[in-house]
Formats: C-alpha cells, structure tokens, sequence
C-alpha cells in the first residue's frame, strides 16, 4: 500500500488516542477533585446549586441546601469543590478585602465631569411645575400610508 491512502487513516487514529487520553485525564482530575471532599465544605453541582457537604458515603454525599434541609447527591453530581473564601462570596455575599492599590472606578461616568461646586443648570424653556414629555416613539397622528388600517384592527396585514 501507498504511504499517502494509509496517512488518514493515521490521523485519525492519533486524533482518536490524544482525545480519549484528554478525557480520561479530565475524569481523574475530578475524580481527585471529589476525593478531596470533607464534611463542611462548599461545593457546586453540575445543575448549579451550591450546597455544604454534611455526610459522605462511597457513592452519595449529603448536602445541606439550606438551613436545615438536607439532600442526597450521587458523587458524580458534584461539579466543583469550593474554596472557603470563595463559597461564602458566592453563597453569602461576603466581599473579599478590596485592593489599597486598586485604582477606584466610578459606576458611570457623570460623577468624573461634574464640579462638586457647580450647581446643576435649570432648563430655562420649560417652567418649573412642567414635567419633561417622554418620546415612545409613537406618533401623534395616525399613519396615512396603506390601507388606513392599523395593528390590531380587523383585516390589519
């Protein structure tokens, strides 16, 4: 046989090895990540629920979902074991220390052009018990082009 018909065959071979070695990589690694597992820590599992682990078993975890209630988890559910720090972010809302080098960003940016001694500028055209009109992008005539007739309306296109 020709080198060249058995190249793709090759190829596709060695595609076959280097993607299956990759996937059970990946399995060791979890499998690792799920041994490592104690009662008291957070986790996430692959339908996305954070939980602490109260029990484990050989195949089962008991996670704590919320205060009081208790549930049964196949191992293989758990998709990440959670740092601490990490855990209480997440679930609690508690902010890590922030950085004293950090720059600090404002949310917008009216608060970087505006003089804190500068008053704000009154809108001399309109008087002062007359709310601004909103434009919601309706007209305020009815379309004069088509039929005449509009949506909704009986035999409307």
């Amino acid at each position: 046989m020709n080198l060249v018909t058995l190249l793709p065959f090759i190829v596709l071979i060695g595609a076959m090895f280097l993607m299956t070695r990759s996937a059970k990589k990946k399995q060791q690694q979890a499998a690792q990540m799920r041994d490592h597992m104690t009662p008291g820590t957070g986790v996430r599992t692959i339908g996305g629920m954070y939980a602490t682990v109260k029990e484990i078993g050989d195949d089962t975890v008991t996670l704590e979902v919320a205060p009081g209630v208790h549930a049964i988890y196949a191992k293989m559910s758990i998709a990440a074991v959670l740092e601490d720090a990490e855990y209480n972010r997440i679930v609690h809302g508690a902010e890590a220390a922030a950085e004293h080098d950090a720059p600090v960003v404002p949310d917008d940016i009216s608060s970087l052009t505006k003089d804190e001694d500068e008053a704000p500028k009154a809108d001399l055209a309109k008087d002062e018990d007359e709310a601004p009109k909103l434009d919601l992008g309706k007209k305020d005539r009815p379309d004069t082009e088509g039929d005449g007739k509009g949506d909704g309306e009986a035999g409307a296109k």
